[in-house]
């Protein structure tokens, strides 16, 4: 299993009672983060965070409305910790294929990388995906991108849009192509850290993802 990629550990701010500007936002975002990697979406609390940012329940209040928005501002910094993890697998990759290969080799890292992110951050992973049904798909918010400007989403479209480029992808085939994608590498993601392959040696798991991808890229 690869190394985890997530966003940079925080450092716990000491408890103070002062602070200067943007410092409790970030404290507060530090603390909501760890909550979510250690219990997913459910352990976001705006009294804990604020708890562990060393300051009262109503300070926080002035960063964030509601736990809606921590929870929000979290969730973006869980979809950026991913789409890192698909850059990191893209920037490693051979740039002296063909076209054709390269087009394949950029959709198989960035699923890799995604079930990868999934084991190894589920509850970062679980936080990432929560959208309320007000919320439309998509619509995440500043923050959820990586270093080069795109979310999760967004990077695996880019790596349809090259197989379309590259002749491997019929452009009668292309329109939301990516929703079939993601919710066959999701739903392995889910039975993975959630479902019954929770028990699977990681070998298996890693065979078994290699195998849906192939599916996934013959079908598309």
């Amino acid at each position: 299993m690869s190394p985890r990629v997530v966003p940079p550990a925080p450092t716990p701010p000491a408890a103070r009672s002062t602070y200067r500007h943007g410092d409790l936002r970030r404290a507060l975002l530090d603390a909501g983060i760890e909550l979510a990697r250690d219990g997913g979406p459910e352990a976001v609390a705006l009294r804990e965070v604020t708890r562990r940012a060393g300051v009262v329940p109503n300070a926080a209040y002035r960063h964030f409305a509601s736990r809606r928005e921590l929870l929000l501002a979290v969730r973006a910094a869980a979809l950026s910790a991913a789409a890192v993890a698909m850059e990191q697998a893209l920037a490693v990759l051979p740039r002296d294929q063909p076209p054709a290969d390269f087009a394949r080799a950029r959709v198989r890292a960035i699923g890799t990388a995604y079930l990868r992110f999934a084991q190894a951050e589920p509850g970062l992973f679980r936080t990432a995906f929560v959208v309320s049904s007000d919320e439309a798909a998509g619509d995440v918010g500043p923050g959820s991108a990586g270093p080069g400007g795109l979310d999760p989403f967004q990077l695996l479209g880019t790596a349809i849009d090259r197989l379309v480029e590259a002749g491997v992808l019929d452009p009668a085939r292309r329109p939301n192509a990516e929703y079939l994608a993601w919710s066959a590498v999701h739903g392995l993601a889910l039975l993975i850290i959630d479902g019954p392959l929770k028990a699977m040696d990681a070998a298996a798991i890693h065979a078994l993802g290699q195998q849906l991808i192939d599916m996934v890229e013959r079908g598309l």
